[in-house]
């Protein structure tokens, strides 16, 4: 009872998660497909990336350096 009692001030007291900067890109970082408002979201780093299906975002949440700029551009656009 102690440890539940605990674990909910815990939970209660976390600070809020802060939300992502919105996707800006107009091609998936993996694939260089074009992406659009409706395609799929991955979250890195606190930035969302369009993306054009799962196997996308797997890949660019295991390995976001060989996709993303340090600035977090992504390396398949010109900036």
């Amino acid at each position: 009872m102690l440890y539940a009692a605990l674990f909910s001030l815990a939970v209660l007291t976390a600070p809020a998660a802060e939300k992502a900067k919105p996707a800006t890109n107009t091609l998936d970082p993996v694939c260089k497909m074009k992406v659009d408002a409706k395609s799929t979201v991955a979250v890195v780093r606190g930035q969302e990336y369009r993306v054009c299906s799962k196997h996308c975002v797997g890949a660019l949440q295991q390995d976001p350096d060989k996709y993303l700029e340090k600035d977090g551009s992504v390396k398949a656009e010109e900036k």
